[in-house]
């Protein structure tokens, strides 16, 4: 579609892969912009590439520079992203103000899946996905991300949802929109810092086969709509629940008396998080993405053959 391309950058390489149905693995690019400090923001997002390509799939970093959705940011641009103090965090609302006026900007989970969609790439690698917020009964605030997973037919293979949120009440949404939680090789959803909850998730996956099995079944059945792939942090670098808890806990009292809200938050909630467990949750985060990159890579192999 030519007005497509008018937005629309797809990079040599993976273009020729998705092309040739091998495997490609899209990966966000808020997590450079606003999700770590610098320079261990553009540090992480090259190691996560890699990682992906030791694993036998082809990384396809998605962000927009100059108004254009860029499918596989060079390294000159990840670095861009990770240094600029102009990069517009992008959902979907975002997306058409941000092209049209030729900003720059790096997409959440929801703005990486339209992306994604578009390229036609089905497996997406991320940290953890966005939810209800505590104290959404008054505030309303949840997350697009969940309504993206609910339209929007791409794999997120993420550490769970943020512990930051409101775990049951993300989980009940989801299943209202008819979004299955996998939990790859688990049965409990694990939350994000933490590979405990107390919470279920919907099935089970044993191996990435059977993951790429269930994506198939469902999208070739018609069924509309993402899978959410919960992949816990591995047991030696996760923060207890109940410690990391206490933490959240003390950081959304100090955004209540900030008057911090809507895209605000999450960032201002994981830096200060980050500040007071002494820099523990921004090594536990880096784990849980390299963790995620290594069975994102597994699940778009099996998928792709």
């Amino acid at each position: 579609m030519k007005s497509l391309e008018n937005y629309l950058e797809i990079k040599g390489e993976v273009r020729e892969a998705l092309k040739a149905g091998r495997p490609v693995v899209a990966l966000e690019s808020t997590i450079i912009a606003h999700g770590m400090p610098y320079p261990q923001n553009i540090e992480t997002a090259l190691e996560i590439e890699e990682i992906i390509r030791a694993n036998g799939a082809l990384p396809a970093t998605i962000g927009i520079i100059d108004g254009k959705i860029k499918i596989g940011l060079t390294k000159e641009e990840v670095e861009f992203l990770g240094e600029s103090d102009e990069i517009v965090k992008v959902s979907r609302r975002d997306l058409p103000v941000v092209l049209a006026e030729k900003k720059h900007g790096a997409t959440t989970v929801a703005g990486t899946m339209i992306a994604a969609e578009l390229a036609g790439i089905k497996i997406f690698v991320t940290g953890g996905v966005g939810g209800v917020h505590r104290g959404a009964e008054e505030s309303f605030d949840i997350s697009a991300d969940l309504e993206e997973l609910k339209k929007t037919s791409v794999a997120v293979i993420a550490a769970g949802a943020k512990s930051i949120l409101d775990l049951g009440l993300t989980l009940e949404k989801l299943e209202t929109f008819g979004v299955p939680v996998l939990g790859y090789q688990t049965k409990e959803l694990p939350a994000f810092y933490s590979r405990h909850s107390g919470f279920d998730c919907d099935y089970k996956l044993d191996s990435p086969e059977q993951a790429a099995d269930v994506l198939k079944a469902k999208w070739e059945l018609g069924l509309d709509g993402g899978v959410l792939i919960a992949n816990p942090v591995p047991e030696a670098d996760e923060i207890e629940y109940s410690v990391i808890n206490e933490k959240i806990e003390q950081a959304l009292a100090e955004a209540e008396d900030q008057e911090i809200s809507g895209k605000e938050l999450t960032p201002f909630l994981l830096d200060r998080i980050k500040e007071i467990t002494d820099g523990q949750s921004l090594v536990t985060n880096i784990a849980l993405v390299r963790n995620n990159a290594v069975v994102g890579a597994k699940i778009a192999k099996a998928f792709s053959s």
